[in-house]
């Protein structure tokens, strides 16, 4: 997941030694100014907000003190933030899923998560896997669909363990079809026809007993 990369909304060149300039475009080092800060007062933009803090420090990651913003930029910035000053995400409109320095090892944990999230990963995985014959098919899969709909009945401060759990559980149900179809044919490799009902017998609830889900974090061969 990433940020925002173009800032052309947000900033423009300019060669003027004013920090507010004829357009209405203010340095960014003078944001915190009286002038600066009572324009955006004006313009209803509450500076003590998280969300226009998170703003700000975005701003100031992609350029320096000499560039230039508007009101309207900040504004525009700030609705990609959620009033706690975390980042919404573009693609399902949710925050609390973007990965950073501070929590990447802390989101790698297994937690509770809906049955309603693991069947709906299973059937997916199983309807993916005989009709790719094994493959996995990124230009196919809805799997991010999954993802999503689970992000949705997750709480903010868990989403992202939700995630990294589904995707644990999404993997022993991958190594269990692999097993039934080389079970079925010993000699069936991934890409190649899956031996017609191999799959027949192999359900959720029998694979989750089989397998723990702290033993799907080891490597599988698929």
């Amino acid at each position: 997941m990433s940020r925002i990369t173009d800032y052309a909304f947000l900033f423009q060149k300019s060669f003027g030694t004013s920090g507010v300039n004829s357009i209405g475009s203010f340095q960014l080092s003078q944001l915190n100014s009286s002038s600066v800060q009572a324009q955006l007062k004006a313009a209803g933009i509450n500076t003590n907000s998280k969300q226009y803090k998170s703003a700000v420090k975005q701003m100031m990651s992609a350029g320096n003190g000499a560039m230039y913003g508007n009101i309207q930029g900040i504004k525009n910035l700030m609705s990609h933030y959620d009033k706690d000053g975390d980042y919404i995400n573009p693609v399902n409109g949710l925050s609390g899923l973007l990965v950073t320095d501070e929590n990447e090892s802390s989101r790698k944990k297994i937690i509770s998560i809906p049955d309603s999230s693991k069947e709906e990963m299973y059937e997916l995985t199983k309807k993916e896997f005989l009709r790719e014959n094994g493959v996995c098919n990124g230009d196919t899969t809805r799997r991010s669909d999954v993802y999503n709909n689970l992000y949705r009945k997750m709480q903010k401060k868990d989403r992202l363990a939700a995630g990294y759990t589904l995707e644990k559980y999404e993997r022993i149900y991958r190594q269990a079809f692999y097993d039934a179809a080389k079970t079925a044919d010993p000699n069936w490799e991934i890409g190649k026809p899956i031996k017609e009902g191999a799959l027949d017998n192999v359900t959720r609830e029998s694979i989750e007993a089989k397998k723990s889900l702290a033993q799907s974090t080891v490597d599988t061969k698929i």
